[in-house]
């Protein structure tokens, strides 16, 4: 698995790049508003590119620098240019194309990026005039969207896909090891951590926050587990930050959580669970990988300072309930065994074989004690179920009427089958198969039994024509 590319999208302010980065992440995770200027940070997330995963950057928009915000801000938009593999550079077909935009296609020339220019808000306006007003940027391809709408937006991924660039080999080595990835803000003791697991200083760990710039790759074992580790510069969102020294320390982050089949997201106990880490842990959960939360520096906490802090984690990581959360002391060494028993039960949760007996026994058994809810007054029938995959894992369910099954009743269905099979630190995901009726769209064909009975029938009428 090689680190995922990344694709940012770019163009001047109130033009649409918050709406395509929804629509192309199935998020609403961008602030979407009709005032030009609201997205100020870099905002990245996962997108699927013709089958393979990207991290998709949100930016600000590029124009006149105003205040110092303004500045910091496209500070951030050029900063995730660099980062980018493929950029979208994105305009309005209402309004047109305007100088500025012109500064921007210069630049992007300029830095030699691979450019997909898409032009949005299409929609009701003839779009050859729309793309030959565009051409004039001389970016290449040229790819019609409404983004509001999802309409294009196949197009613009094929586009996107042809400038991707070719999948490498993996980074860490391709065995049965165990791949680990460690993140979270800076200064949470992520570098402690490696190295207290390594048994050697190996990452420089400091007061300072943002000391690691680069992942770290490492590898150990430990009673006869073989562990792959990759410990990330920490991750902070700064407004308006503009520091060449962390600028690539949020993509690669995510990068190495594609890359590893476990993450250990390290929260700082004394300064509590803030939104980044939720932020964080969403990401894991998002990238399908297993999860355990790891409260570091537990040991500068009194007894009720640890109760509340444990509160704040049930409360703001709900979200990641079934992820394990270990207490430890990456300085001192104190609670390391319970982390590597944790992830390593989730590596064997996550590995584990689903019998399809099993599944459609543990569905049925569900099913019996909590009926779904009806889907416009018809009853969805869930019939069985079976394994669909790994990191994460999926269940498919084959039934009828099943499009319309609520998202409760769903988590109804995936809280049983984590307590049955033990999927501690997990996502899950089910997949619903609708049943094909082999009759549907056939007129005047009859059920096997229908054909038997008028069979019967004609042999009926044939006796009793023979009496006559």
């Amino acid at each position: 698995m090689s680190a995922a590319p990344v694709v940012a999208i770019v163009g001047r302010p109130n033009v649409g790049k918050s709406t395509l980065f929804n629509a192309l992440t199935n998020s609403r995770d961008a602030l979407v508003a009709d005032t030009p200027g609201v997205t100020r940070d870099r905002i990245y997330g996962r997108a699927e590119i013709e089958s393979r995963t990207v991290i998709l950057v949100d930016t600000g928009g590029l124009d006149e620098a105003g205040d110092e915000v303004e500045q910091g801000a496209q500070a951030q938009t050029r900063l995730a240019i660099d980062e980018a593999d493929v950029v979208v550079m994105l305009t309005d077909a209402r309004s047109g194309i305007l100088p500025v935009e012109h500064d921007i296609a210069r630049d992007l020339r300029q830095r030699g990026k691979c450019v997909v220019h898409a032009v949005n808000k299409t929609d009701g306006l003839d779009a050859s005039i729309a793309l030959a007003d565009a051409a004039e940027l001389g970016l290449g391809e040229i790819v019609a969207i409404a983004a509001s709408h999802r309409r294009g937006l196949e197009g613009l991924r094929q586009a996107i896909a042809e400038l991707l660039p070719v999948a490498g080999d993996d980074a860490l080595p391709d065995d049965d090891g165990l791949r680990l990835a460690l993140i979270g803000r800076p200064n949470a003791g992520k570098s402690t951590l490696l190295n207290r697991l390594l048994g050697e200083e190996r990452a420089l760990a400091t007061p300072v926050a943002g000391t690691t710039r680069d992942p770290i790759h490492a590898t150990i074992e430990r009673d006869g587990v073989r562990y792959h580790l990759i410990d990330t510069a920490g991750i902070r969102r700064r407004r308006g930050s503009h520091e060449g020294v962390e600028r690539f320390s949020t993509i690669k982050a995510l990068q190495s959580v594609e890359q590893a089949r476990i993450v250990c997201l390290v929260c700082d106990a004394v300064e509590g669970i803030t939104e980044q880490d939720a932020r964080l842990a969403g990401h894991v959960i998002d990238a399908g990988r297993g999860l355990v939360i790891a409260l570091n520096k537990w040991d500068a906490l009194d007894n009720d300072q640890r109760r509340a802090l444990l509160v704040e984690v049930a409360e703001r990581l709900d979200f990641a309930r079934f992820a394990p959360v270990v207490t430890i002391s990456a300085l001192h060494g104190s609670g390391l065994g319970e982390l590597t028993d944790a992830i390593e039960h989730i590596q064997a949760a996550g590995e584990q074989e689903l019998a399809t007996g099993a599944l459609t026994r543990v569905l049925r058994d569900a099913v019996s004690a909590h009926p779904p809810p009806s889907v416009d007054r018809k009853t969805p029938k869930l019939r069985y179920a079976h394994s669909g995959g790994h990191f994460p894992t999926r269940v498919v369910i084959h039934g009828t009427r099943t499009r319309g099954i609520p998202d409760q009743y769903q988590r109804y269905l995936v809280n049983a089958l984590r307590k049955h099979f033990r999927l501690t630190g997990i996502p899950v995901r089910l997949v619903f198969r609708e049943g094909e009726n082999p009759y549907a769209g056939r007129r005047n064909v009859l059920t096997p039994r229908q054909l038997e009975k008028r069979k019967r029938l004609k042999k009926f009428v044939r006796r009793k024509n023979r009496k006559r």
